[in-house]
């Protein structure tokens, strides 16, 4: 697929996804296009001690959006490219704008297990118009390899000391970065400057790195942060929740 732009998302990756919002907003306003692609955070921590080097929940998170990369690889292959745009639009919808339920009385780790899960896809796949069948590729480590190719190119276009997302803007020949990582969305008027001032870094071939490791939680549901609130700031050391390297 020839398109304007790659993205390489992972489903359970929040800064991923408020990124993904804004791509979508510009999207609405100009004529260009979008290949959804898949990168696997927990294929590329897949050498590290999850318990000495990350939050105690991180695994089972990690590990639920390979999960869910494995329906969505299962879903190109069988309803094409364009297919992908609505699941992860269906992904991001159900995982990140829709508020914790008070009542719950699971933990942050159970959470983010029980998003790979046939009870929690399911009802995803039916909201983007595709067969619940699709959910039986959760325990389906072939569609791995598929994940990991794209993996490996996403960050081969990089460098491997970043996250998600991943833009490749004007493939081929185009420059990818990491990010734009924001945890604010653009208003419709600001949305389209923002991505003339991205897209104008990417096409000065010298370019390499913007990085500021402070961000503020993202304004998602999920994370109790409303549209006209500004998050709680942390340090994201090396662009991950990482506690150390």
């Amino acid at each position: 697929m020839d398109a304007d732009i790659n993205f390489y998302f992972d489903p359970v990756c929040p800064f991923a996804w408020m990124t993904s919002k804004w791509v979508r907003q510009v999207q609405a306003q100009r004529d260009y296009t979008v290949d959804w692609r898949f990168i696997s955070l927990r294929l590329i921590n897949s050498n590290v001690d999850y318990d000495a080097h990350f939050p105690p929940e991180y695994e089972a998170g990690h590990t639920a959006g390979l999960r869910l990369l494995r329906v969505a690889a299962r879903a190109r292959a069988e309803h094409g490219r364009e297919s992908i745009a609505r699941l992860y639009e269906a992904f991001g919808i159900h995982i990140f704008d829709t508020a914790p339920d008070p009542a719950e009385q699971r933990t942050e780790g159970e959470i983010r297990e029980r998003r790979g899960t046939r009870e929690f896809v399911e009802p995803i796949l039916a909201d983007a118009g595709l067969p619940l069948v699709l959910a039986e590729a959760l325990d389906d480590e072939s569609w791995d390899r598929e994940i990991r190719q794209e993996t490996d190119e996403a960050l081969a276009l990089t460098g491997k000391d970043v996250g998600t997302p991943i833009i490749h803007f004007e493939p081929p020949a185009g420059v990818a970065f990491f990010g734009p990582v924001i945890s604010r969305l653009p208003d419709e008027d600001s949305a389209p400057e923002l991505w003339d001032h991205v897209v104008g870094l990417a096409r000065f071939p010298g370019f390499a790195e913007l990085k500021r490791s402070l961000r503020e939680q993202p304004q998602l549901a999920a994370f109790g942060v409303n549209a006209d609130a500004v998050g709680r700031q942390e340090d994201w050391h090396g662009g991950s929740r990482r506690q150390k390297k």
